[in-house]
């Protein structure tokens, strides 16, 4: 998908530096948080939980999914960097369905199957889903090498990624084979409810967010500020996987 973006006159107002020094300031701290508090948002209760549980809870798990997409910055930042030019509904309908299937597919087969990857890796890659969009927003492929990727292939493969993320999180806590299909179909039932709240509230955001004249002001800088934090994100997993 082609979008004509215009940024203006391509040189930053004073407010407009300041917008993105306060954004970025924010920004960092918020990761600095959230990266101590959180693995993949699964926080240390829901840890033992998933660990000590045995048999089929299904309202539990799916309230577990319902939380992991709403407290799940890196699948926020990548929805929010979907949609930021998606101005129809059936076009949001479709990205975000494509997301879904990835990550629907990847987090029941993963766990399923077993398969064991190291989760600095697959979160590394995560976060270059974030810079990834945040570069295709601004238009930087078109203008480096002349071409538009396939947005909605490049959705469904981040989405599975996003799901293999989470799939070795749950194999690191050892889920109990008892109930252990119906639990993870609950729990993607609650992921997917989770999804829609999360871009209920983004879309609800960017839809007033576009009818002021700031939109197209600060559009360039808010993909920016993504791509800063998908980096960040990049660098994070990076450095736990060397240390580790």
């Amino acid at each position: 998908m082609v979008h004509n973006r215009s940024y203006g006159s391509g040189v930053w107002s004073h407010p407009m530096r300041q917008s993105l020094i306060l954004m970025a300031m924010v920004l960092l701290a918020l990761l600095a948080f959230v990266t101590t508090a959180f693995a993949h948002a699964v926080t240390e209760g829901d840890k033992g939980y998933i660990q000590e549980v045995s048999g089929m809870k299904l309202i539990p798990f799916m309230y577990l999914g319902a939380k992991h997409m709403v407290t799940g910055y890196d699948h926020l930042l990548f929805l929010f960097g979907v949609v930021f030019f998606l101005y129809k509904m059936k076009h949001v309908a479709i990205y975000v369905s494509l997301f879904a299937i990835g990550h629907s597919t990847t987090m029941l087969a993963g766990v399923y199957f077993g398969w064991n990857f190291s989760s600095y890796l697959i979160d590394a890659i995560i976060g270059l889903s974030v810079v990834y969009k945040a570069l295709d927003n601004l238009g930087a492929y078109q203008r480096w090498f002349g071409v538009q990727p396939d947005t909605k292939a490049a959705t469904l493969i981040f989405g599975f990624f996003h799901g293999l993320g989470l799939a070795t999180k749950l194999l690191e806590y050892d889920v109990a084979p008892n109930g252990l299909i119906p639990n993870l179909l609950a729990f993607n039932v609650g992921v997917e409810i989770g999804q829609l709240i999360a871009l209920a509230m983004i879309l609800i955001v960017m839809g007033y967010w576009r009818k002021t004249t700031s939109f197209w002001k600060h559009a360039y800088t808010a993909n920016v500020v993504m791509m800063s934090a998908g980096f960040i994100l990049i660098g994070y997993q990076m450095t736990g996987y060397f240390v580790a």
